[in-house]
């Protein structure tokens, strides 16, 4: 029954990806940055809520007291990432536009990559490290000032269940030179949506977001220790089933939190 609902919502988005990906294109000169997000939200939505509704998984949000107030108070989400929901589901939940950090070759993918080159974002080449860090700060600083946050996933890519990556500080190192405070986010899509699967599984994933934290006077690399532990907590309290192993294996524990 699951393969089936995955099937159906698969097929729900490729259907729906096409005609919005075309009519973004095609209103790209007309409209602003801001409508522009707007409609790739309205994609966005059909896709969060064809889940909820054909495969059944839905989602519980934690800490929204937590997000920055004003329009245009800064902040730079750094978000756990097991699977491709928070990638949609994020710009859902934000009472901000996002700006996410992503590589150039996405915007290769049909339709929905094509889309995504119309919207105000930052892709960068990963071969040219120097170059693309410089190009994130350049316009990262014009998007939070703006009231546009930057959205980053600290891991680089999506992450097993139960499992971390390496934390990679490019997202601090950007709030270190723009002076935006940094949001960890804790999300434990990875029960529901895991990595690399077509099929989806009903449930409830947990979304905790925690208090900003001050990137004044920090070095980068101390910034993301601190926000590794707190998302690697987090997503032990989120989720403990996934990390029961643990339990057996206090050092391998200790090292990753």
């Amino acid at each position: 029954m699951s393969f089936l609902r995955s099937f159906i919502h698969a097929l729900w988005m490729l259907v729906t990806v096409i005609p919005w990906a075309i009519i973004m294109i095609v209103a790209s000169p007309f409209r602003s940055g801001v409508a522009m997000y707007g409609m790739a939200q309205t994609w966005l939505g059909w896709a969060i809520h064809g889940l909820r509704v054909i495969c059944g998984v839905r989602w519980r949000v934690q800490g929204m007291e937590n997000l920055p107030q004003g329009e245009t108070s800064p902040a730079i989400l750094l978000v756990k990432h097991q699977s491709t929901m928070e990638t949609f589901l994020m710009p859902l939940l934000m009472p901000h536009p996002l700006a996410y950090v992503f590589k150039k070759e996405l915007l290769s993918v049909p339709f929905f990559g094509w889309a995504m080159g119309k919207l105000d974002m930052i892709h960068i080449d990963r071969s040219l490290r120097t170059q693309a860090f410089n190009k994130v700060v350049e316009q990262g600083k014009r998007l939070l000032a703006q009231g546009i946050w930057v959205i980053m996933f600290p891991e680089g890519t999506r992450i097993p269940r139960g499992q971390a990556g390496q934390y990679k500080s490019g997202g601090t190192r950007l709030a270190v030179a723009t002076g935006a405070p940094v949001i960890p986010v804790a999300v434990a899509s990875g029960r529901c949506w895991p990595r690399k699967s077509f099929v989806k599984y009903p449930g409830v994933v947990e979304v905790s977001i925690g208090k900003p934290i001050p990137s004044e006077g920090r070095s980068a690399d101390e910034l993301m220790r601190e926000v590794e532990a707190w998302i690697e907590g987090e997503m032990r309290r989120l989720d403990p089933e996934a990390y029961a192993h643990e339990k057996n294996n206090p050092v391998a524990s200790s090292a990753q939190v």
